[in-house]
């Protein structure tokens, strides 16, 4: 893990820095740190990982043929 201690001069540069970093990094790696923080937030809330959520219903729509 690179412990780089960075300063910044305004919010604005520090969060362009951060979006570089993430995008610099592959998808499997940026799902594993979205999977990570998910599960802090549900420890956070006195929850456990695998509790009932909201369920998504997914729409199939049929575009006509032009």
């Amino acid at each position: 893990m690179d412990k780089t201690i960075r300063k910044y001069n305004s919010f604005e540069e520090m969060k362009a820095d951060e979006y570089r970093y993430w995008q610099s990094r592959p998808a499997y790696e940026r799902m594993d740190a979205v999977a990570e923080l998910t599960l802090a937030a549900y420890q956070l809330k006195g929850m456990a990982p695998d509790a009932l959520r909201l369920q998504r219903t997914l729409v199939h729509l049929q575009r006509p043929r032009s």
